[in-house]
């Protein structure tokens, strides 16, 4: 039966397939982490309480990388490069959303519209890595292997959309609203279509890997057309939208260590 939990169980079993997956996953939360640390470094004076808790957004991030990359290490496998189509960090600077990287290498201050942009983009993509994550928890949270760094990775996702909500909502009682609200739809229509094409680029090059048939490529192909479909009519919403989270201050705290997986 084909489902979510048996396709990345054949990646999880195949070291080719488990050493790409690690590797995309390992350069995606390191470049987070260098992004959200330079953010960190940037914030302009009037919202200079908000810098602790991007540098734990990007100390989460930073620590995530190293999870995906000891998961390598104790099957003895090392990492591989990414391929250009399947850098979804990348590929969303490249689109437009959230802070130019150009931008973060300058010593300049950001100002409180950078902000606002890359809240908006966090609110965005920590949804569906939340998502992600959430639906590999409920797959693999007791797997031997994997199992400690689902449920970890998990929570910090959990974390880390509740602080955007948090001080999304905070910056649009300050009269941000409209600009947030623009932000917002802006980064979900591009990320949902950007979604689509990374998942069609890992699923192509899993296949070859796993050799699957051509009929299970093609029907994979049509679930991630499918999905785009729905999230293009109505399934965006869910990441624009913005309520008081269960969890306040989620990210107030120092960033806890990574586990150890020896």
């Amino acid at each position: 039966m084909l489902s979510a939990k048996s396709v990345f169980q054949e990646i999880l079993d195949n070291d080719e397939s488990f050493r790409l997956f690690c590797s995309i996953a390992a350069s995606g939360e390191a470049q987070g982490g260098w992004e959200n640390g330079r953010i960190a470094a940037l914030v302009p004076e009037g919202e200079r309480a908000l810098a602790p808790k991007i540098a734990r957004h990007g100390a989460d991030e930073d620590k995530h990388g190293r999870i995906f990359a000891a998961l390598l290490k104790k099957r003895g496998l090392t990492p591989v490069p990414v391929p250009a189509e399947t850098d979804y960090t990348m590929l969303l600077e490249r689109h437009g959303i959230g802070l130019a990287h150009d931008k973060l290498r300058r010593d300049e201050p950001l100002t409180v519209r950078d902000v606002v942009v890359y809240l908006a983009h966090s609110r965005v993509t920590e949804q569906r890595a939340a998502e992600q994550l959430g639906l590999l928890r409920t797959h693999f949270a007791d797997h031997p292997e994997i199992g400690k760094a689902v449920r970890v990775i998990s929570e910090d996702e959990v974390n880390h959309l509740a602080y955007t909500h948090e001080e999304l909502l905070r910056l649009a009682a300050a009269g941000h609203g409209r600009l947030i609200q623009r932000t917002l739809r802006a980064c979900a229509l591009t990320e949902i279509r950007v979604h689509r094409d990374v998942s069609l680029a890992v699923m192509a090059r899993m296949g070859r890997i796993l050799r699957w048939p051509r009929a299970r490529s093609a029907l994979l192909a049509a679930g991630i057309h499918a999905v785009y479909a729905y999230e293009r009519l109505a399934g965006w919403h869910r990441m624009v939208t913005l309520a008081a989270p269960a969890r306040r201050d989620a990210l107030g705290g120092p960033a806890a260590s990574a586990p150890e997986f020896a």
